[in-house]
C-alpha cells in the first residue's frame, strides 16, 4: 500500500501546488448560475467535467443530443455510465488495490480495498487515483458502511424507532410518522454509507455514480470491498 501524506497536488507553472486539506472539500459548494448566466455551453461543460469522468467525444455527443443544455448533458452521461456499469456488474473482481491514506499530521488514516477484474487495471494510474479519492472520501465523510445493504437490520430498526419517537415528541400526527421516518432514514443512509455520499470533490455526484462512471470509462467491473477509518484518540 502506498502512503500519502496529502491529496495529490496539481502542477502549475512547473511547480507543485500546495496539497489540498480535508477542510477544502468540506466547504459548501457554490450554487450553479442560472441558465442565462452560464455563457458558452461547451466551455461550461468542459469545466463541469474537468475531473475527467467523460471523454471529449462523449461530451460533444451529449451536448449535440441535448441541445447544448449543460444539465441535461450531464444527466445523459450519468445514465450512460450507469447502463454500462450494469452490463459489467456480474464480472468477477479478483484484482485491485489495498490502499493506505494518511492525512497530513498523522491524525487520520484510512485503509481501503477496491477491486477490479485485472492486474493491468490495478496498475493503471487512473484507477490508483480513483482509489485515493475514495480513501480521501472516507477520511472526510466518515462513513460507517460501504453500501446501504451492509447496514445491519437491527441498526436500521433502531434508527427508525428513534425517528418515530422524534416525530411523536414534535407533535406530528401519527399519519405523518411513516413519511418522516422514511425521509430521515434516507438521510441516514446518505451520511453513513460510502456509496450514497456526495463526492467531496464534486457534490453534484454520488460515489455510486462516480464508481459507475469509472467502470464505463475504464471498461472493467469494480467494487469497493471494505475500508477502515482511524482517527487519533478514537477507539
Amino acid at each position: 500500500a502506498t502512503l500519502h501524506a496529502s491529496a495529490r497536488g496539481e502542477r502549475s507553472r512547473g511547480h507543485r501546488a500546495a496539497p489540498a486539506a480535508l477542510g477544502d472539500y468540506l466547504r459548501p459548494s457554490r450554487a450553479r448560475p442560472a441558465a442565462g448566466q452560464r455563457g458558452h455551453a461547451a466551455g461550461r461543460f468542459v469545466l463541469v467535467l474537468g475531473i475527467g469522468r467523460a471523454g471529449i467525444l462523449d461530451c460533444q455527443k451529449a451536448l449535440n443530443e441535448n441541445g447544448n443544455d449543460v444539465d441535461k448533458s450531464i444527466d445523459y452521461l450519468r445514465q450512460k455510465g450507469l447502463a454500462a456499469a450494469a452490463k459489467k456488474a456480474g464480472r468477477e473482481t479478483n484484482q485491485g488495490l489495498v490502499h493506505a491514506y494518511i492525512h497530513m499530521g498523522g491524525k487520520i488514516g484510512v485503509l481501503i480495498e477496491v477491486n477490479c477484474e485485472t492486474d493491468f487495471v490495478a496498475r493503471n494510474e487512473e484507477f490508483k487515483s480513483f482509489v485515493n479519492d475514495l480513501a480521501l472520501q472516507v477520511a472526510a465523510g466518515k462513513p460507517s458502511f460501504v453500501k446501504r445493504e451492509d447496514v445491519p437490520a437491527d441498526v436500521a430498526e433502531k434508527e427508525k424507532a428513534i425517528y418515530e419517537g422524534q416525530a411523536r415528541e414534535m407533535g406530528k400526527p401519527p399519519a405523518a410518522w411513516s413519511k418522516i421516518v422514511e425521509g430521515k432514514l434516507e438521510k441516514f443512509y446518505q451520511e453513513s454509507c460510502l456509496l450514497e455520499q456526495s463526492f467531496i470533490k464534486d457534490p453534484t455526484v454520488t460515489i455510486k455514480d462516480l464508481l459507475a462512471q469509472k467502470i464505463s470509462k475504464i471498461g472493467e467491473n469494480m467494487n469497493v470491498s471494505r475500508f477502515t477509518r482511524y482517527q487519533l484518540g478514537e477507539a
